[in-house]
């Protein structure tokens, strides 16, 4: 079967296209047949190195598919349409192939209403966006900024802070205010405007602001991000903290359910068949889309 890795790290020219045999599921695990894959952030950072690592490395977290193999113990049948999380910056093979095997643990049923592209684009942002709330444990009617609120993560937030009865401000460029009001923001900031007199009972910094984004939060606060051991130093008695998202099936089937209902809202900005891999960084690493980008076998 076809993968997506590297061998080396750098530009989008480092991406492959390697064959491998198909893999066979072991006791707990499934064989998803992939139908679409989400590209993230974390899949270029990967690409280039930010993790480090050695010999060939598989690419992709997100996946939507069709189980086609269950092995011993697995609580899942041939044909059950399914997304996942496939955690791990140091995998041999990720979900940017035509087949992936993980743990039965680690899936959930797909949206039904949505379409395999959109649905490939859940698993990972609204993982991260749910298990970051839960990091910042904060009380309704507490107020959040959301920085990079427009990207995948931070709508996400957007979106289930405020279905959990926080006052949520987003931030990010001027163009994403009416969708992310929409969205359930109760207030919006244009990237730029100052922040240090904010006072934000907590701060989830999708954008990686660091101290600029710890400037808004209050005396005693939290503050959030989600690229453990880059996140400023603690002042003013606020919580510092980072997120390192784990897979999580029952997580992840809640979350399946509140996309169903509409609270959560998946966006595909474009398209790619899996054998132009390297065109999908390329396009990624150019940056301004509405949406994720899905790799399709």
């Amino acid at each position: 079967m076809r993968a997506v890795t590297v061998s080396r790290f750098g530009g989008p020219d480092a991406v492959e296209i390697t064959e491998h045999p198909r893999p066979e599921p072991g006791p707990g695990q499934v064989r998803i047949k992939v139908a679409a894959a989400a590209l993230n952030p974390v899949d270029a950072a990967m690409r280039s190195g930010v993790f480090g690592g050695q010999g060939r490395i598989g690419l992709g977290f997100d996946v939507a598919g069709t189980v086609d193999a269950v092995g011993p113990g697995a609580a899942w049948s041939t044909g059950d349409r399914v997304i996942a999380l496939a955690t791990g910056h140091h995998k041999p093979l990720g979900t940017h192939a035509d087949h992936v095997v993980l743990d039965g643990g680690t899936l959930a049923p797909a949206p039904a209403t949505l379409d395999d592209l959109h649905a490939a684009t859940l698993p990972l942002n609204t993982t991260t966006a749910a298990q970051s709330l839960r990091l910042l444990a904060l009380a309704p009617g507490q107020s959040l900024l959301v920085t990079g609120a427009a990207g995948g993560v931070g709508a996400h937030t957007v979106e289930l802070a405020h279905r959990q009865g926080l006052k949520v401000t987003g931030l990010d460029s001027a163009t994403h205010e009416d969708y992310l009001l929409s969205r359930g923001a109760d207030h919006f900031l244009t990237r730029g405007q100052p922040l240090a007199v904010a006072g934000f009972d907590g701060v989830l910094d999708a954008a990686r602001l660091g101290r600029e984004a710890l400037a808004a939060v209050r005396d005693g606060g939290v503050y959030a991000g989600l690229w453990p051991g880059q996140e400023p130093e603690s002042e003013r008695g606020i919580r510092v903290d980072a997120l390192g998202v784990r897979a999580d099936g029952a997580l992840l089937t809640e979350l399946s359910a509140l996309a169903d209902q509409g609270v959560l809202r998946a966006r595909v900005a474009e398209t790619y068949p899996l054998h132009s891999a390297a065109q999908a960084h390329a396009r990624l690493s150019r940056g301004g889309l509405p949406g994720r980008i899905v790799l399709v076998p």
